[in-house]
């Protein structure tokens, strides 16, 4: 099953291409007139178009010394209208005056018009193969549905979207055409970046890597630390630290519009919030061992508070996150802009990685005592302490230096709170974005038992830390390779047609894990075994990145490039916070479909053999603290009904029924509108 940070960033290395699509539609967003441009640069890529060019330019060029300017007022020639350069023939094609009859009266207008005297040439289909909305083919960034000025004109052709600009009359051919926002070679590797922008991506490596540290633990490692001292439920008020990051797009705005000039636009933000990470993983190493043992003690209680110094950890490491997102666009040069995906693709991969797997395998006594003892131990290598403690002075570390060597440069720019607000709510209240945020909430419970409790349910059976981490490891470069494939399928496929398919897959995954769980041998865990758990965990990591790469793909296609920050943003959040918000109450399920009784011991044990009070009733053992006091005084904690198998049946069950009868009818009708149905102002208003 994959991490949580894992779908947070794996598609900027499968696509790319999406962030680049934001830049060259950067200079598009004031203009209402705006055109979808593929079939306008495909009609000028015909050979008749440019040939017809060439001769009557040829023609002008030598009438020029007896043709006299037609009309005495000044008038302005047809402007270039794309912000895309065309290449050779085809730049040569549109902007030369040729191309234009400027001798035809305009009787209605009182002035001489201007009409392409081109042939019109046939139209491109852009239809995919696969698709049902004929806006999009394989290539979804290919094709950006705009706003036009002639709404009514529902599939105007190449050659009178042409015509359409060109008798505008702010259409001129005097004026350079805008730059377009260069993207760099994808071939051109790290060493061939200038020496500042290497400085810079590894820089943002290292601030990436910062908050990588405690969202590994958070997410990863600490609730399989805690299984021993808490019951499923109380693991799942752990899981509320989690929320920040699937909620930051709330405050993002904020974050962009507050800031001190003196410190610059950005530090203004990371320099703070790492001094206060840094303090709160420094006290957190003090104390977190005894507040574990405190969280689950009497009723629990305890675990809120612990669960409060967690999610003060993750709101900060959310809050680093945009202040550094936003911080990487001016850090790298524009041309190399997209190493910014990759600087965040690498640092909170690395950071997760280094806080889940290397931690959890260094903490296991097993694999201490195994590796680097010759004398048995009962701790690990690593202990959490420990770990926060050192991490925390790294936080404060890294602080100092950038506070003396990094210097950012001043802007006076000032985004507008209100206005990102504004966009935001009127986004909410189109119609099918409401039906996809619905979908999003909902569509992941079929599969929550699984990635919430499975891999804990194990450890409970016996799996040992060593092992788990030795799965995650395994598991973590399939979930790289096999992402390409995925990428690759939800661009030559409608993308919802492949979410449906990886839908059905992790609802299969979901079974087949539950079978796992079900075969745990009673002797312990044999190699064939590990192997089986580790094919288990392949097959529902693939089909989970194949979910979040299609689904991510369809974020793109129907976003409004005149917002598409904030589009994508919400979207995302929303698709996050519909694995997040589930896993509390799965939680809380398990424990409550759960019935276990400890009974007493036949025989009085002997009393080395007792590590607490002797058992002398029964009584429940559901909760973990309930469980241990039990086998402590030689009782037997025996499960006669295991919630885990309830709640994960219950769950494929609703997953199924919510599939069929509204998932996959509502996200298929959703992927046949038109992209005009996902604008602002468009019909798709509720």
């Amino acid at each position: 099953m994959p991490t949580p940070s894992g779908d947070t960033f794996l598609y900027n290395i499968l696509h790319p291409e999406v962030q680049e699509q934001e830049l060259t539609t950067l200079p598009l967003h004031q203009s209402i007139n705006q055109i979808e441009l593929e079939p306008l640069r495909q009609s000028l890529r015909e050979p008749s178009l440019i040939k017809s060019s060439r001769q009557i330019s040829q023609l002008n060029t030598e009438e020029q010394g007896t043709n006299t300017r037609i009309g005495s007022s000044s008038r302005r020639l047809p402007q270039p209208i794309s912000t895309v350069n065309l290449d050779g023939e085809e730049a040569r094609a549109l902007n030369s005056p040729s191309n234009f009859d400027l001798d035809s009266d305009d009787s209605q207008m009182g002035r001489k018009s201007q009409k392409p005297s081109l042939q019109e040439p046939e139209r491109p289909s852009s239809t995919s193969s696969g698709g049902q909305n004929g806006h999009a083919n394989g290539n979804m960034d290919s094709h950006l549905e705009m706003r036009r000025k002639h709404p009514s004109l529902e599939s105007p052709t190449a050659a009178s979207q042409t015509a359409q600009l060109m008798s505008r009359e702010s259409f001129t051919l005097d004026n350079e055409p805008p730059q377009t926002p260069i993207t760099p070679n994808p071939n051109s590797s790290f060493f061939d970046l200038p020496r500042q922008d290497r400085r810079n991506f590894l820089l943002l490596v290292l601030l990436y890597f910062l908050q990588g540290i405690p969202m590994g633990l958070a997410s990863g490692s600490v609730p399989f630390l805690l299984k021993q001292h808490l019951s499923y439920g109380q693991i799942g008020v752990f899981t509320l630290a989690s929320y920040p990051y699937s909620l930051k797009l709330l405050w993002s705005p904020i974050v962009d519009a507050v800031w001190s000039p003196r410190l610059g636009r950005r530090k203004s933000w990371i320099m703070p919030i790492q001094v206060c990470s840094g303090i709160g993983m420094i006290y957190l190493g003090g104390r977190v061992k005894e507040m574990m043992v405190a969280a689950g003690a009497s009723d629990g209680s305890g675990v809120w508070s612990f669960t409060w110094w967690w999610f003060f950890l993750v709101f900060l490491c959310a809050t680093q996150d945009i202040a550094v997102d936003g911080w990487a666009l001016t850090l790298l040069s524009p041309q190399n802009l997209s190493y910014a995906s990759t600087a965040q693709t690498v640092g909170l991969t690395a950071g997760h990685f280094l806080s889940y797997t290397v931690f959890l395998a260094f903490n296991s006594p097993d694999f201490a005592n195994h590796w680097f003892r010759s004398t048995p131990s009962t701790e690990g290598v690593m202990t959490l302490g420990g770990y926060l403690t050192f991490w925390g002075w790294g936080y404060l570390l890294v602080t100092l230096g950038l506070a003396i060597l990094k210097k950012e440069d001043k802007t006076k720019e000032r985004d507008g709170i209100l206005e990102v607000y504004k966009s935001m709510l009127g986004v909410l209240k189109l119609r099918n974005i409401q039906s996809i945020i619905i979908i999003h909430l909902i569509a992941k419970i079929g599969f929550q038992a699984n990635d919430a409790v499975t891999n804990l349910k194990l450890i409970d059976k016996g799996f040992s830390q060593e092992d788990m981490a030795l799965t995650v490891l395994i598991d973590f470069p399939f979930e790289i390779s096999l992402g390409y494939y995925a990428g690759r399928w939800s661009t030559s496929n409608p993308p919802i047609h492949v979410w449906c398919w990886a839908f059905i897959g992790r609802l299969v995954a979901a079974c087949l894990a539950q079978f796992v769980v079900m075969i745990f041998p009673a002797d312990g865990v044999q190699p064939w075994y590990l192997l089986t758990v580790i094919a288990s965990h392949i097959f529902s990591t693939f089909t989970s990145t194949v979910m979040f790469v299609a689904i991510s793909a369809f974020h793109a296609k129907i976003a409004d490039p005149a917002i598409g920050g904030t589009y994508m943003t919400l979207l995302a959040t929303v698709s996050n916070l519909g694995g997040t918000f589930p896993r509390f109450f799965i939680l809380k399920f398990v424990d409550y479909s759960t019935v276990a009784t400890c009974h007493p011991p036949t025989s009085p044990p002997s009393e080395k053999d007792l590590k607490g009070t002797l058992i002398t009733s029964s009584f429940n053992c559901v909760a973990e603290a309930e469980k241990h006091r039990c086998l402590d005084g030689g009782g037997t904690c025996d499960i006669s009904r295991d919630g885990y198998y309830i709640t994960n049946v219950v769950c494929v069950i609703v997953g199924v029924i919510t599939f069929v009868l509204y998932i996959r009818p509502a996200a298929l009708k959703l992927q046949a509108l038109p992209l005009r149905a996902w604008r602002l102002g468009s019909g798709g208003r509720g």
